[in-house]
């Protein structure tokens, strides 16, 4: 196996492990008879959202916007979504929230927090920059399917960019469907099914993993995003200087 093809798998299996993680757990706790994922997540869910309609649906999404704009997990949110809401709906949900994250972060970055940010992230500011301007649509969507990225970092930096905001919402949009997708299935299957969907969601996020690995490496023209992605797929990367730092 080459080291290309290797270091792929490598950055698939760490998203395969989050998935059957996740799935483990929620197996443990319904064998042992005491609720399907963490008890907080769930009252909240029972208590304020199921069975509320509208409301219930708005609270979710404008709670999943804040909490996703300051950096939390859209996975958990995504998982909660899905047993709340059921597969097909809680994506949908989950998906406008994410995306109310992103547009926060993006925003305040953009209009508020432009010194803060470029102060903490004087490099990655050009490197990104640089990155996104090749092709703002596909590189953010490259990057929104690698799961190795960091999505707070992501939405700030571009935000204090140059990159357009509707291609970067847009593309946004469409990088996080897959994985919402995913966390969705295995939180509709807390009631039924949550083996067979799991396995579904296991092959759908390996497809959207390959899809951005085909992205980044196709569209990059040697431009670097983030050191540690381009060392994950054994591409030549731009030199870290003391003012292109590495990482966020």
């Amino acid at each position: 196996m080459g080291p290309n093809r290797a270091m792929k798998l490598g950055v698939a299996f760490r998203g395969v492990i989050v998935i059957l993680s996740v799935v483990a757990v929620v197996a443990v706790l319904h064998g042992a008879d005491i609720g399907y994922g963490p008890d907080d997540l769930k009252r909240w869910a029972d208590t304020e959202i199921r069975g509320h309609g509208l409301a219930g649906l708005l609270i979710f999404v404008a709670a999943g916007a804040f909490v996703t704009g300051i950096g939390l997990s859209r996975q958990l949110l995504s998982f909660a979504a899905g047993y709340a809401f059921g597969a097909v709906s809680g994506t949908g949900v989950a998906l406008l929230a994410e995306i109310g994250g992103v547009i926060l972060a993006f925003t305040y970055a953009r209009f508020l927090g432009r010194a803060l940010v470029a102060r903490r992230y004087p490099g990655r500011v050009r490197q990104v920059d640089g990155f996104l301007r090749v092709n703002p649509f596909l590189m953010t969507l490259a990057v929104r399917l690698l799961p190795i990225s960091n999505n707070l970092a992501v939405n700030l930096v571009a935000g204090v960019s140059s990159v357009p905001a509707i291609p970067f919402f847009t593309a946004s949009a469409f990088g996080h469907l897959p994985q919402t997708i995913v966390f969705a299935m295995v939180g509709s299957g807390l009631t039924d099914g949550l083996f067979e969907k799991s396995a579904v969601a296991v092959v759908l996020f390996i497809v959207s993993v390959w899809i951005g690995l085909h992205l980044y490496r196709k569209y990059r023209q040697d431009k670097t995003f983030d050191p540690v992605i381009d060392a994950a797929l054994d591409l030549p990367g731009q030199a870290d200087t003391p003012n292109n730092p590495p990482r966020p």
